[in-house]
Protein backbone atom coordinates (compact mmCIF):
# COMPACT_ATOMS: atom_id res chain seq x y z
CA UNK A 1 0.00 0.00 0.00
CA UNK A 2 1.20 3.50 -0.90
CA UNK A 3 2.43 5.57 2.03
CA UNK A 4 1.00 9.24 2.49
CA UNK A 5 1.97 12.03 0.49
CA UNK A 6 5.98 12.78 0.53
CA UNK A 7 7.24 16.28 1.83
CA UNK A 8 7.14 17.52 -2.01
CA UNK A 9 3.61 16.30 -2.99
CA UNK A 10 2.19 18.47 0.48
CA UNK A 11 3.87 21.62 -0.59
CA UNK A 12 2.34 23.43 -3.58
CA UNK A 13 4.92 26.26 -4.47
CA UNK A 14 4.11 29.39 -2.80
CA UNK A 15 3.51 31.55 -6.12
CA UNK A 16 0.54 33.57 -7.38
CA UNK A 17 0.22 35.00 -11.18
CA UNK A 18 -1.37 37.95 -12.21
CA UNK A 19 -2.55 39.52 -15.25
CA UNK A 20 -3.43 43.46 -15.33
CA UNK A 21 -5.45 45.44 -17.65
CA UNK A 22 -7.47 42.49 -19.85
CA UNK A 23 -9.64 43.79 -22.44
CA UNK A 24 -12.39 40.50 -23.45
CA UNK A 25 -12.17 39.90 -27.53
CA UNK A 26 -16.15 39.92 -27.90
CA UNK A 27 -15.14 37.17 -31.13
CA UNK A 28 -13.78 34.97 -28.71
CA UNK A 29 -16.96 35.53 -26.22
CA UNK A 30 -19.02 35.20 -29.19
CA UNK A 31 -17.10 31.64 -30.03
CA UNK A 32 -18.00 30.63 -26.21
CA UNK A 33 -21.35 31.64 -26.61
CA UNK A 34 -22.15 29.48 -29.21
CA UNK A 35 -20.45 26.88 -28.91
CA UNK A 36 -22.31 26.89 -24.74
CA UNK A 37 -25.94 27.71 -26.47
CA UNK A 38 -25.73 30.96 -24.43
CA UNK A 39 -26.73 34.41 -25.38
CA UNK A 40 -24.60 36.91 -26.60
CA UNK A 41 -24.57 40.29 -25.23
CA UNK A 42 -22.51 43.39 -23.21
CA UNK A 43 -22.11 41.28 -20.27
CA UNK A 44 -20.13 38.54 -19.52
CA UNK A 45 -22.14 34.99 -18.67
CA UNK A 46 -21.28 34.14 -15.01
CA UNK A 47 -19.18 30.85 -16.50
CA UNK A 48 -17.12 32.86 -19.23
CA UNK A 49 -14.51 34.75 -17.37
CA UNK A 50 -13.03 31.24 -16.29
CA UNK A 51 -11.47 31.58 -19.83
CA UNK A 52 -9.77 34.22 -18.85
CA UNK A 53 -8.64 33.12 -16.01
CA UNK A 54 -7.25 29.68 -17.58
CA UNK A 55 -4.16 30.72 -19.04
CA UNK A 56 -3.30 32.60 -15.60
CA UNK A 57 -4.00 29.46 -14.23
CA UNK A 58 -2.29 27.06 -16.21
CA UNK A 59 1.01 29.39 -15.80
CA UNK A 60 1.07 27.99 -12.40
CA UNK A 61 -0.18 24.55 -12.88
CA UNK A 62 2.54 24.06 -15.57
CA UNK A 63 5.65 25.29 -13.51
CA UNK A 64 8.23 22.29 -13.11
CA UNK A 65 8.07 22.23 -9.76
CA UNK A 66 3.69 21.36 -9.36
CA UNK A 67 3.15 18.07 -8.51
CA UNK A 68 1.26 17.13 -11.51
CA UNK A 69 0.84 17.60 -15.25
CA UNK A 70 -2.41 19.12 -16.31
CA UNK A 71 -2.31 17.43 -19.22
CA UNK A 72 -5.08 14.37 -18.58
CA UNK A 73 -6.11 16.42 -15.23
CA UNK A 74 -10.14 15.80 -14.45
CA UNK A 75 -12.27 19.10 -13.56
CA UNK A 76 -13.60 17.64 -10.19
CA UNK A 77 -15.72 21.06 -8.94
CA UNK A 78 -16.07 24.59 -9.51
CA UNK A 79 -17.67 27.02 -7.46
CA UNK A 80 -18.15 30.79 -8.56
CA UNK A 81 -19.05 34.15 -6.89
CA UNK A 82 -20.31 36.70 -9.01
CA UNK A 83 -20.62 39.74 -7.18
CA UNK A 84 -21.71 42.09 -10.17
CA UNK A 85 -22.54 41.68 -13.85
CA UNK A 86 -19.12 42.51 -15.68
CA UNK A 87 -19.24 44.18 -18.76
CA UNK A 88 -17.52 43.63 -21.95
CA UNK A 89 -15.64 46.72 -21.93
CA UNK A 90 -14.29 46.90 -18.41
CA UNK A 91 -10.53 46.60 -18.15
CA UNK A 92 -10.16 43.44 -15.83
CA UNK A 93 -7.32 42.08 -13.48
CA UNK A 94 -6.24 38.70 -12.89
CA UNK A 95 -4.98 37.10 -9.69
CA UNK A 96 -4.38 33.03 -9.38
CA UNK A 97 -2.71 30.92 -6.91
CA UNK A 98 -3.21 27.20 -6.19
CA UNK A 99 -3.97 25.78 -2.44
CA UNK A 100 -5.42 22.55 -0.81
CA UNK A 101 -2.94 19.99 -2.53
CA UNK A 102 -4.74 16.32 -0.91
CA UNK A 103 -5.53 13.07 -1.50
CA UNK A 104 -8.36 11.22 -2.84
CA UNK A 105 -9.40 7.65 -3.60
CA UNK A 106 -9.18 8.28 -6.93
CA UNK A 107 -5.98 10.19 -7.14
CA UNK A 108 -5.06 13.88 -6.19
CA UNK A 109 -7.07 17.03 -5.59
CA UNK A 110 -5.86 20.73 -5.75
CA UNK A 111 -7.85 24.35 -5.85
CA UNK A 112 -7.03 26.88 -8.52
CA UNK A 113 -8.41 30.21 -7.01
CA UNK A 114 -8.80 32.84 -9.26
CA UNK A 115 -9.67 36.51 -8.91
CA UNK A 116 -11.17 39.43 -10.63
CA UNK A 117 -11.37 42.78 -9.91
CA UNK A 118 -12.10 46.07 -11.87
CA UNK A 119 -9.47 48.26 -10.70
CA UNK A 120 -9.71 47.83 -6.88
CA UNK A 121 -13.36 46.12 -6.97
CA UNK A 122 -13.60 42.52 -6.83
CA UNK A 123 -15.85 41.54 -9.42
CA UNK A 124 -15.51 37.71 -9.44
CA UNK A 125 -13.95 35.00 -7.65
CA UNK A 126 -13.18 30.83 -8.41
CA UNK A 127 -12.36 27.84 -6.87
CA UNK A 128 -11.45 25.23 -9.37
CA UNK A 129 -10.60 21.61 -8.24
CA UNK A 130 -8.46 19.41 -9.87
CA UNK A 131 -8.22 16.03 -10.10
CA UNK A 132 -4.78 13.75 -11.04
CA UNK A 133 -5.90 10.47 -11.51
CA UNK A 134 -3.15 8.14 -9.68
CA UNK A 135 -2.80 5.82 -6.56
CA UNK A 136 -2.85 7.55 -3.32
CA UNK A 137 -2.69 6.24 0.40
CA UNK A 138 -6.66 6.26 -0.14
CA UNK A 139 -6.91 4.03 -3.11
CA UNK A 140 -7.66 1.29 -1.36
CA UNK A 141 -9.85 2.38 1.47
CA UNK A 142 -13.58 0.72 1.42
CA UNK A 143 -15.50 2.35 -0.66
CA UNK A 144 -19.40 2.83 -0.85
CA UNK A 145 -21.92 0.31 -2.60
CA UNK A 146 -22.27 2.36 -5.92
CA UNK A 147 -26.10 3.51 -5.93
CA UNK A 148 -28.26 1.74 -8.67
CA UNK A 149 -29.29 3.32 -11.63
CA UNK A 150 -33.11 4.26 -11.84
CA UNK A 151 -34.97 5.82 -14.57
CA UNK A 152 -34.84 9.69 -14.89
CA UNK A 153 -38.01 11.74 -14.38
CA UNK A 154 -38.75 13.64 -17.91
CA UNK A 155 -36.09 16.82 -18.14
CA UNK A 156 -37.10 20.17 -18.68
CA UNK A 157 -35.39 19.28 -22.02
CA UNK A 158 -32.50 17.51 -23.82
CA UNK A 159 -29.30 18.74 -25.10
CA UNK A 160 -27.34 17.33 -27.87
CA UNK A 161 -23.16 16.94 -27.78
CA UNK A 162 -20.81 15.73 -30.23
CA UNK A 163 -17.38 16.30 -30.95
CA UNK A 164 -17.51 19.06 -33.04
CA UNK A 165 -19.14 21.01 -30.31
CA UNK A 166 -16.42 20.53 -28.19
CA UNK A 167 -13.63 21.44 -31.11
CA UNK A 168 -15.25 25.12 -30.63
CA UNK A 169 -15.72 25.06 -27.09
CA UNK A 170 -11.81 24.13 -26.71
CA UNK A 171 -10.96 26.51 -29.25
CA UNK A 172 -12.50 29.63 -27.54
CA UNK A 173 -11.85 27.88 -23.84
CA UNK A 174 -8.25 28.09 -24.83
CA UNK A 175 -8.69 24.49 -22.87
CA UNK A 176 -7.25 21.45 -25.25
CA UNK A 177 -6.50 18.41 -23.10
CA UNK A 178 -6.32 15.48 -25.18
CA UNK A 179 -8.65 13.76 -22.91
CA UNK A 180 -11.60 16.47 -25.04
CA UNK A 181 -10.09 16.64 -28.41
CA UNK A 182 -8.11 13.67 -28.96
CA UNK A 183 -9.67 9.62 -29.11
CA UNK A 184 -6.23 8.28 -28.69
CA UNK A 185 -5.15 11.12 -26.39
CA UNK A 186 -8.26 10.43 -23.91
CA UNK A 187 -7.74 6.54 -24.17
CA UNK A 188 -4.22 7.52 -23.07
CA UNK A 189 -5.70 8.66 -20.29
CA UNK A 190 -8.32 5.82 -19.50
CA UNK A 191 -11.27 7.21 -20.79
CA UNK A 192 -13.03 4.92 -23.50
CA UNK A 193 -13.59 8.14 -25.52
CA UNK A 194 -13.17 11.96 -25.67
CA UNK A 195 -15.00 13.84 -22.84
CA UNK A 196 -16.72 17.10 -22.42
CA UNK A 197 -15.41 19.24 -20.52
CA UNK A 198 -16.98 20.19 -17.05
CA UNK A 199 -17.13 24.08 -17.51
CA UNK A 200 -19.33 23.23 -21.07
CA UNK A 201 -21.59 21.36 -19.12
CA UNK A 202 -21.16 24.18 -16.51
CA UNK A 203 -22.12 26.82 -18.81
CA UNK A 204 -24.27 24.76 -21.02
CA UNK A 205 -27.02 24.39 -17.84
CA UNK A 206 -27.30 27.79 -17.27
CA UNK A 207 -29.22 28.18 -20.80
CA UNK A 208 -32.17 26.99 -19.21
CA UNK A 209 -32.37 29.77 -16.65
CA UNK A 210 -30.77 32.87 -18.73
CA UNK A 211 -32.68 35.98 -18.08
CA UNK A 212 -33.22 34.94 -14.53
CA UNK A 213 -29.81 34.51 -12.58
CA UNK A 214 -29.46 37.12 -9.92
CA UNK A 215 -26.41 40.40 -10.71
CA UNK A 216 -25.11 38.75 -7.53
CA UNK A 217 -24.64 34.93 -7.76
CA UNK A 218 -22.78 32.09 -5.98
CA UNK A 219 -22.55 28.91 -8.97
CA UNK A 220 -21.10 26.08 -7.30
CA UNK A 221 -21.10 22.53 -9.67
CA UNK A 222 -20.00 18.90 -8.78
CA UNK A 223 -18.91 16.55 -11.43
CA UNK A 224 -20.12 13.14 -11.77
CA UNK A 225 -19.98 10.54 -14.27
CA UNK A 226 -17.78 12.29 -17.79
CA UNK A 227 -19.79 12.86 -20.71
CA UNK A 228 -18.75 10.28 -23.57
CA UNK A 229 -19.01 12.17 -26.60
CA UNK A 230 -21.30 12.14 -28.43
CA UNK A 231 -24.02 11.89 -25.77
CA UNK A 232 -27.45 13.26 -25.12
CA UNK A 233 -27.95 15.08 -21.53
CA UNK A 234 -31.40 14.83 -19.81
CA UNK A 235 -31.25 19.43 -18.16
CA UNK A 236 -32.89 20.27 -14.94
CA UNK A 237 -33.89 23.42 -13.60
CA UNK A 238 -35.81 23.37 -10.48
CA UNK A 239 -36.28 26.70 -8.66
CA UNK A 240 -35.50 27.06 -5.21
CA UNK A 241 -36.77 29.24 -2.33
CA UNK A 242 -35.44 28.04 1.22
CA UNK A 243 -33.33 28.11 4.00
CA UNK A 244 -30.03 28.17 1.99
CA UNK A 245 -31.59 30.84 -0.11
CA UNK A 246 -33.42 31.84 -3.97
CA UNK A 247 -32.40 30.24 -6.79
CA UNK A 248 -32.36 27.13 -9.00
CA UNK A 249 -30.91 23.52 -8.70
CA UNK A 250 -29.57 22.79 -11.73
CA UNK A 251 -28.60 18.51 -13.02
CA UNK A 252 -27.46 16.96 -16.27
CA UNK A 253 -27.87 13.21 -16.24
CA UNK A 254 -28.01 10.43 -18.50
CA UNK A 255 -31.77 10.16 -20.45
CA UNK A 256 -31.93 6.24 -19.71
CA UNK A 257 -29.54 5.19 -16.59
CA UNK A 258 -30.41 8.80 -14.89
CA UNK A 259 -26.58 8.99 -12.95
CA UNK A 260 -25.33 12.34 -13.03
CA UNK A 261 -23.07 14.34 -15.31
CA UNK A 262 -23.27 17.63 -13.14
CA UNK A 263 -24.98 18.65 -10.00
CA UNK A 264 -25.09 22.51 -9.13
CA UNK A 265 -26.81 25.42 -6.99
CA UNK A 266 -27.16 28.44 -7.98
CA UNK A 267 -27.98 30.73 -5.51
CA UNK A 268 -28.79 34.77 -5.53
CA UNK A 269 -26.55 37.13 -2.86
Amino acid sequence: MPGPLSRRRTALPERTAELTGLRVDRDNLADYTRACGLRFGDTLPITYPFTLTFPVIMELIIARDFPFSAVGAVHAENLITQERPISTSEPLDIRARTANLREHPKGLLVDAISEISVGREPVWRQVTTFLHQQRTSLSDAPRSAPKSDQAPPPPLRRLQVDQSIIDRYAAASGDRNPIHTSTLGAKAFGFPATIAHGMWEAAAVLAAVEGRIPDQVRYQVKFGKPVLLPATLNLYADPVDGPDGTGWDLALRHPTKGYPYLTGTLRAG
